[in-house]
């Protein structure tokens, strides 16, 4: 199966999302037929912006990812999906790395943190710690961000060039016997 068969069978279908509540403020843009073609174009500028998005630390990732793929005209559920990179279970341990990175990068020594469920203990130690943090989630999205808009080129590209291979032969072989 191709990448863009495995795309297609599991994207979500374009009505559910252009009703979701928070997405209907997008309206007629929303109708664009770029947001919705599954391309090697389309499909790289959703990772781009879905990975970006996915290190954002605020609570609406899944609008800014919209309003993104929106802006670049890249498939717009897949960019929406991979926001969830960054979703309950994993969101401590990947803000907490980059938190770290941002420390490294800027040569801060890094503070012992206790991972508290309590808001007020969490809005202290974010205080503390917000120039590293946002500084690790920006070169961790903006990296992400790279590797998957290129990472998906490159990635498309051979598939494509398998397939081509994979007719060569074919004809090769139908042509012998």
């Amino acid at each position: 199966m191709n990448p863009k068969e495995l795309i297609a069978r599991y994207m979500p279908d374009a009505d559910k999302i252009r009703e979701h509540k928070h997405l209907k403020l997008f309206g007629p843009r929303l109708m664009d037929s770029a947001l919705w073609h599954l391309n090697r174009h389309s499909v790289a500028k959703a990772f781009m912006v879905g990975l970006l998005c996915a290190f954002i630390p605020v609570p609406f990732q899944m609008v800014l990812a919209a309003a993104g793929a929106i802006v670049v005209r890249g498939n717009l559920p897949i960019s929406v999906a991979l926001v969830w990179l960054t979703n309950p279970l994993t969101m401590p341990p990947i803000f907490y790395m980059c938190y770290k990175l941002g420390a490294w990068v800027s040569g801060l020594e890094s503070r012992e943190l206790s991972f508290d469920l309590d808001v007020d203990a969490l809005t202290a130690q974010l205080a503390m710690i917000w120039e590293p943090f946002i500084l690790g989630c920006a070169i961790m999205g903006i990296s992400a961000a790279f590797v998957g808009y290129f990472g998906i080129h490159v990635m498309w590209r051979l598939m494509v060039t398998l397939r081509w291979k994979n007719r060569g032969r074919a004809g090769e072989n139908n042509g012998t016997e």
